[in-house]
């Protein structure tokens, strides 16, 4: 999607958006948006670290997606930077979380992996290791509902949690399908590798029989021969 003032497209990184959503709301100094997206558990979706988050303000500032909108002084403490977002700023959030929210992105989650690779392990072994991850999928569920329950005591408006109703569903999700291919595999309804390797095995095996079996050309008496 094509920048403001003919600039190229910039895809902003996890703790950009963050940090432009914050300044949205109003100027900041660092610090403070730092204690804001720790008070809102917003490290489900960037690691948060002072550091990190001085140089993606520095960053945004440079690109002239921030703006320094005023340097308060207090007494003997070093003096603090405050941040507005720019016109800039706004068009480049706005045209990252619209690409976010509107299309599908090309994402390789390890479990999508490890289950079209699942069958190189033995049944029995997948059978075990799919309950330890629906219990931990259980603890995900827990802390989600602690999360929102947490967020709602402290007078958050739903808004800032519409990601958490959105994980629950999917992880719930999750949880059944796993727990139903947990049971194909412990009941042997669902074939595995071993089981796909005796039946090609076979099937070369009789394929070859019947080819041993089957008459030459030529073969068979005299009047079979004749046209």
């Amino acid at each position: 999607m094509p920048g403001r003032q003919g600039r190229s497209p910039i895809e902003l990184t996890p703790l950009a958006v963050l940090v432009l959503g914050l300044a949205t709301e109003r100027p900041m100094h660092p610090y403070e948006m730092f204690q804001t997206l720790v008070e809102r558990r917003e490290d489900r979706f960037a690691k948060l670290r002072p550091g990190s988050l001085y140089h993606t303000v520095g960053r945004l500032h440079d690109r002239e997606l921030l703006l320094v909108s005023d340097i308060q002084r207090e007494g003997n403490r070093p003096e603090r930077t405050v941040y507005a977002i720019t016109d800039d700023g706004r068009a480049m959030l706005r045209d990252n979380i619209a690409a976010m929210l509107s299309t599908p992105a090309d994402e390789y989650p390890a479990l999508y992996l490890a289950l079209a690779e699942a069958h190189t392990l033995g049944r029995g072994e997948v059978v075990d290791l799919l309950e330890q991850r629906v219990d931990a999928m259980h603890d995900q569920l827990e802390a989600i509902d602690a999360e929102v329950s947490r967020a709602a005591a402290r007078g958050f408006p739903e808004m800032f949690m519409l990601d958490a109703g959105c994980r629950r569903v999917a992880l719930a999700a999750q949880i059944e399908w796993i727990r139903q291919l947990r049971g194909r595999l412990a009941t042997g309804q669902l074939m595995w590798l071993d089981e796909w390797h005796r039946r090609a095995n076979d099937e070369h095996h009789d394929h070859n029989q019947h080819a041993d079996e089957a008459p030459t050309p030529g073969s068979g008496t005299p009047a079979q021969n004749e046209v």
